[in-house]
Order: C-alpha cells, then structure tokens, then sequence
C-alpha cells in the first residue's frame, strides 16, 4: 500500500532534487523511497572494516601482540630528536 507524504522544501532544493530525479530515470518520490530505505539498510547492518588508504592498509596488524607501551614511544622520540 503506498501513503501520499507532503515535504515542504526550499524552491532550489525542489528543483535540484527533480533535476537529480530525472538524471536517474526516477522520480523525486522514488528517490525519497530509496534514501529511506538506504537508512533503513545502514541501521541494520553491523559495522564493518573501515577502508583505509593503501599505507594505512599495508601498516594494520604490524603490531599485533607487541609489548610496546607509552614509555617506549617516549624513548624512541628522545633517540629520534637527540
């Protein structure tokens, strides 16, 4: 069953969103519909990995089961800038 909805919008979002619609294929309502139902997807959906540029991917995991703690970090900045 499908329920009229009435959105009050600024006139330029009203024409931007009609404008993206037809891009689409689609109409404005459709589009509401699908962001909708896009939130509703992302809600209940479990966190997932978090992507990460190329670098940032390559260094995860290098120091898993390291003992290293705050002080090392300390002494390894003092080395680093004696």
């Amino acid at each position: 069953m499908q329920t009229r909805l009435t959105l009050q919008m600024d006139d330029k979002l009203v024409a931007l969103a009609k404008a993206h619609a037809k891009k689409r294929g689609k109409s404005v309502s459709q589009l509401v519909a699908d962001y909708f139902s896009m939130l509703e997807k992302m809600e209940k959906k479990p966190p997932s990995k978090e992507k990460y540029g190329p670098i940032t991917e390559s260094m995860i995991g290098l120091l898993e089961g390291a003992q290293v703690n705050e002080e090392d970090y300390y002494r390894y900045l003092e080395k680093k800038y004696r």
